[in-house]
């Protein structure tokens, strides 16, 4: 079962801006910190930046100043990343993340895992 939809990507010109959004599974009743990651061509996947339930956030010097992270008020498991000021270098598959997170089944029980990952979007820049 998919978890996390990431929405939002696309192709953007060098300096341009775009929104990510991360929804989670209604299953989903808690998490931890949620976050993005990315992965280019060639190179391992890579932290872009993370919010904690409560609203602490780190952010790869990379992107510190043009990205910025933040829950929805009223849907606490729906992130989004704000992209601005985007570079080349920022071309990759983005995904989104949740760390200890815990779900309501179908029956009724609960289930607890340490992580889940979305399918992911791509996100072009073009120079």
């Amino acid at each position: 079962q998919v978890l996390l939809v990431e929405s939002g990507g696309g192709l953007v010109q060098a300096g341009g801006s775009l929104r990510l959004t991360c929804s989670a599974s209604e299953s989903i009743i808690r998490t931890d910190a949620m976050g993005w990651y990315r992965q280019a061509p060639g190179k391992q996947r890579e932290l872009v930046a993370t919010i904690t339930s409560g609203g602490s956030t780190n952010y790869a010097d990379s992107v510190k100043g043009r990205f910025t992270i933040n829950r929805d008020s009223d849907k606490k498991n729906m992130v989004y990343l704000q992209m601005n000021s985007r570079k080349p270098e920022d071309t990759a598959v983005y995904y989104c993340h949740a760390n200890q997170v815990l779900r309501i089944l179908q029956d009724g029980n609960y289930e607890a895992s340490a992580e889940a990952w979305g399918q992911g979007t791509q996100v072009t820049v073009s120079s």
